[in-house]
């Protein structure tokens, strides 16, 4: 992280530490849509309603009591980072969203931060968090989340999330300095997996990499909570979670400027605008299929977005083409996977992305506690890699 700053400081603007915003033209893109009608969900640490920043913005009352246990309470102040990131109204010198008129869903889910034992009793365990959002009005579900364990659990709720025409996006992980290993839920059908990239427009050294990588968005030197005293902002450096919730903040511009796109639509509009150099045949492992472009989309009032019932990776997430599942007359989302391609840089993208030269690991994905670990570890040694995705060019 860094120093630390007060977001009601005269000497400090969070804005102004949003290298992206600017790089991103949201003034341009404001001007057509800023997330009006767009619920978001936020499946993380909870989100705390009261910072200047989200104010009227968390829509507490509509997250179904059976997982709402302390949902505005955020115990490591991560969550609160997400939500403001994809909807913050930037009062009081905090954080603008991506987003500013969209509404964020809090959900409180079980992590490793929360140690408290009769806490952890009482909040939601991930799956069911995923499912509760599902069968809300949120359009996105934004999970800047991550473990090294599978769980069907999650995998069942994704596909369910996904039959309701969710759209979901999930950080890849932190591990591009070390393993490089994909977390889960990133690696499961129908998530979006996204990296990051700093302001050079160049990958972040942090951010995982391999198969299931879809998007990437910035995400080093982002300003967010400190910790959970929410007492001053610092620049966050891990990058796959602030780069999720930017991503999120983008598919609600989108959604919002065209409300009667399914999922589909959406995230093919972010595909195949998205910045790259490479072709879009032979996605990269460090940046999938590039970095995110809203503008493009927006600028475009006679956009199309191609068939709302078919799902444009139906190879990478295992199903048919076309989509049969309805809600509401609401189609599932669609999601792509990661490649085993050579690494394109992003500053080769001519996109707005862009992010600083700090690319410390100190803002890692929190990871779930594993309740079920030794299961989860059996389920690894028995072949139980079949809830992963499709591997790209197979």
């Amino acid at each position: 992280m860094g120093v630390g700053f007060a977001p009601n400081a005269t000497a400090f603007d969070a804005q102004s530490k949003q290298w992206y915003l600017d790089a991103m033209q949201t003034d341009q893109m404001w001007k057509v849509s800023t997330g009006k009608g767009v619920k978001v969900a936020v499946i993380d640490s909870g989100v705390n309603s009261q910072t200047s920043s989200l104010k009227g913005q968390v829509l507490t009352s509509e997250v179904a009591k059976s997982v709402s246990y302390h949902a505005t309470q955020d115990f490591s102040g991560h969550g609160t980072s997400m939500a403001e990131l994809i909807a913050g109204t930037g009062a009081g010198g905090g954080v603008k969203g991506l987003a500013p008129d969209a509404k964020i869903l809090p959900y409180r889910i079980q992590m490793k931060d929360l140690k408290d034992k009769g806490e952890l009793a009482k909040t939601a365990e991930p799956a069911v968090a995923i499912r509760a959002a599902a069968d809300s009005d949120a359009k996105i579900l934004n999970m800047s989340i991550g473990s090294e364990f599978i769980d069907p659990d999650i995998e069942a709720a994704l596909k369910y999330a996904a039959s309701k025409g969710k759209l979901m996006m999930v950080a890849v992980g932190n591990e591009g300095v070390r393993s490089g290993h994909i977390d889960y839920p990133a690696a499961y059908p129908y998530a979006v997996g996204v990296g990051s990239v700093d302001q050079s427009g160049t990958v972040s050294k942090t951010s995982s990499y391999g198969n299931y990588v879809d998007l990437a968005a910035p995400g080093i030197s982002v300003p967010g909570w400190c910790d959970e005293s929410f007492k001053a902002y610092c620049m966050r450096d891990g990058g796959t979670s602030s780069a999720t919730a930017v991503a999120s903040g983008a598919a609600a511009l989108i959604w919002s400027a065209h409300p009667d796109w399914t999922a589909n639509q959406v995230l093919r509009s972010l595909i195949d605008t998205a910045g790259r150099k490479w072709k879009k045949s032979d996605p990269s492992k460090y940046l999938g299929y590039g970095i995110i472009r809203p503008r493009v989309v927006l600028e475009n009032p006679d956009y199309n977005p191609g068939p709302a019932d078919t799902d444009p990776l139906s190879k990478e997430n295992g199903g048919p083409a076309k989509t049969t599942e309805k809600s509401n007359g609401a189609k599932p989302s669609a999601s792509a996977s990661g490649s085993s391609q050579p690494t394109q840089k992003a500053s080769e993208v001519p996109a707005e992305a862009a992010g600083s030269e700090a690319e410390s690991s100190s803002d890692n994905n929190t990871l779930w506690i594993a309740l079920g670990a030794v299961a989860a570890v059996i389920v690894i040694g028995g072949g139980g890699f079949a809830v992963l995705r499709a591997r790209r060019g197979q």
